[in-house]
């Protein structure tokens, strides 16, 4: 018969590495105690790694450039806290320019807007990701370019968009076409719908 140990490790090997996890997904196994003893077991056994409290990954290793063990990104952490909790979540602020590639700077606490509860969550590296509750407008986007690029102008401000920055912007939308862009114009400040429409002059 096999052990919870046994039977999760069989379970996240087949799902792959970069699988990120809490005692949640495995409340079929056994009684949640033993669910959470077994998965501190495995991290301290270094099969897996925790992320943060209640969250797990079975991380993936680097043997080609010698890293050895690589976390999962922000994104992929705050992604399934969404989805654990049912929750929609926008990128917001300076983590916007970083994920579009205006700036090269991550801050060191990656704001999220949510509809679902507001918290902070402090990962090892002792950074952080921030859940703000906020309007449904702000997550009713349906494209994620536009939705990324209104909160990214947001945070630069109307008069700070430098001509780089524009022309950056400009080769984004080459990608998206005008059509889907415009079905979110509704959600944006008049400004942003204005240099959007601009720059696919």
């Amino acid at each position: 018969m096999q052990s919870i140990d046994d039977k999760i490790y069989n379970k996240i090997k087949k799902c792959g590495r970069g699988m990120i996890f809490s005692s949640n997904d495995f409340t079929n196994f056994g009684e949640p105690k033993s669910v959470l003893k077994a998965l501190e077991r495995m991290a301290n056994s270094g099969v897996i790694i925790r992320v943060t409290r209640g969250i797990y990954c079975y991380p993936k290793i680097d043997k080609v450039l010698g890293v050895g063990v690589i976390y999962p990104a922000f994104e992929e952490i705050a992604q399934y806290i969404a989805k654990r909790d049912k929750a929609r979540i926008v990128p917001t602020g300076s983590y916007a320019l970083n994920v579009l590639g205006l700036s090269t700077q991550v801050p060191a606490n990656i704001v999220y807007l949510t509809d679902g509860s507001p918290r902070k969550i402090t990962l090892k590296s002792g950074r952080g990701i921030k859940f703000i509750k906020t309007a449904p407008k702000n997550l009713a986007f349906k494209n994620r370019l536009a939705m990324l690029l209104t909160f990214a102008l947001k945070e630069i401000g109307e008069n700070n968009v430098t001509g780089e920055q524009k022309q950056y912007i400009a080769n984004l939308l080459k990608n998206e076409d005008k059509s889907v862009i415009e079905k979110d114009y509704s959600l944006m400040p008049n400004w942003i719908q204005l240099l959007i429409s601009k720059l696919y002059e």
